[in-house]
C-alpha cells in the first residue's frame, strides 16, 4: 500500500506498467473501430424508418390555402313610387346623379337646292311622301344616234339638188351599160361626203361619182335633231 511512497520501490513498480497504457489504447481502439463498422457491415440493424428519411426526398409544403369568397353586399332598393305616386324621400342620398337632357334639333326649314334629309325636287313646306307620290321625275333624255341608215328612196323626197351623169363617150363606143352602186354618207348639213364604189362597170363609175357629189339634201332629222345618214345609191346608164 505503501509502496509508492517508497523511493526504493519507485523503479520496480514502473517496470510492471509499462505495456499497460499501449495495449489499454489499442484495445479501445478496437472497440471504437468495430462499433463503426458494425452498421456498415450489416445494414440490416439499422432501423429502417431511419434509412428512409436518410434515402427519399422530404414531401412538398402543403399549398396554401384558397382565398375567402368575396362577400356579397344585397342592397336593398326603396322605391320612391308608391300607389303611382312619388313620395317624399326619408333620407337624402350620399351621390347625386345630374340627369342631362339632349336639345331637341332645330326644325329643318329647307334652302334651295337641297339640304341632308331632303328629297330631291321637293318644295318649301312640302310633305314627306307627298311630292314622291304626287308627281313623278321626268325620264332621262335618250341621246339620239349620231348616224342612221336609210335608203335612197326615202331620201328622193329631200333632194334639194340633182345632177344628172354624163355618159362617157367611150362607154357609148363600147356599148358598155349597167348600173353603178355607190355608198354614201350625208353630213348633218345635206352634202355628200366618203362616196365609194360598190359595183359597176369600171368605165362608168368615175361618171356617177363625179355626178353624186354634187347631189344635195334636206338636213335628215331624228326627234328633232339633225342626223348623219348612211345610205347606198344606185345610177343608172342605159343607152
Amino acid at each position: 500500500m505503501f509502496e509508492d511512497s517508497l523511493m526504493e520501490s519507485s523503479g520496480r513498480i514502473r517496470t510492471q506498467t509499462k505495456w499497460t497504457t499501449p495495449v489499454s489504447f489499442l484495445v479501445q481502439a478496437c472497440i471504437v473501430g468495430f462499433l463503426i463498422l458494425l452498421p456498415l457491415i450489416y445494414t440490416e440493424a439499422l432501423p429502417s424508418r431511419l434509412l428512409n428519411s436518410m434515402v427519399v426526398a422530404p414531401p412538398p409544403p402543403p399549398p396554401p390555402p384558397p382565398p375567402a369568397a368575396p362577400q356579397i353586399q344585397h342592397v336593398q332598393h326603396v322605391s320612391e313610387i308608391v300607389n303611382g305616386e312619388l313620395r317624399t324621400p326619408s333620407k337624402i342620398p350620399k351621390k347625386i346623379q345630374m340627369i342631362k337632357e339632349e336639345e331637341a334639333p332645330p326644325p329643318s326649314t329647307g334652302v334651295m337646292g337641297g339640304v341632308v334629309g331632303g328629297v330631291p325636287g321637293g318644295q318649301t313646306g312640302g310633305v314627306l311622301g307627298g311630292l314622291l307620290s304626287g308627281t313623278a321625275a321626268p325620264p332621262p333624255k335618250v341621246a339620239a344616234p349620231q348616224k342612221v341608215r336609210v335608203s335612197q328612196g326615202v331620201l328622193e323626197g329631200s333632194k334639194v339638188r340633182d345632177v344628172q351623169p354624163q355618159y362617157p363617150q367611150m362607154a357609148k363606143i363600147a356599148h358598155v351599160q349597167g348600173d353603178v352602186v355607190l355608198r354614201a354618207v350625208i353630213n348633218k348639213q345635206g352634202a355628200i361626203e366618203n362616196l365609194t364604189a360598190m359595183s359597176g362597170p369600171p368605165l362608168l363609175i368615175p361618171s356617177a361619182m363625179d355626178a353624186v357629189k354634187q347631189w344635195r339634201y334636206k338636213p335628215y332629222l331624228l326627234n328633232g335633231e339633225p342626223v348623219e345618214v348612211d345610205t347606198v345609191i344606185t345610177v343608172k346608164f342605159h343607152m
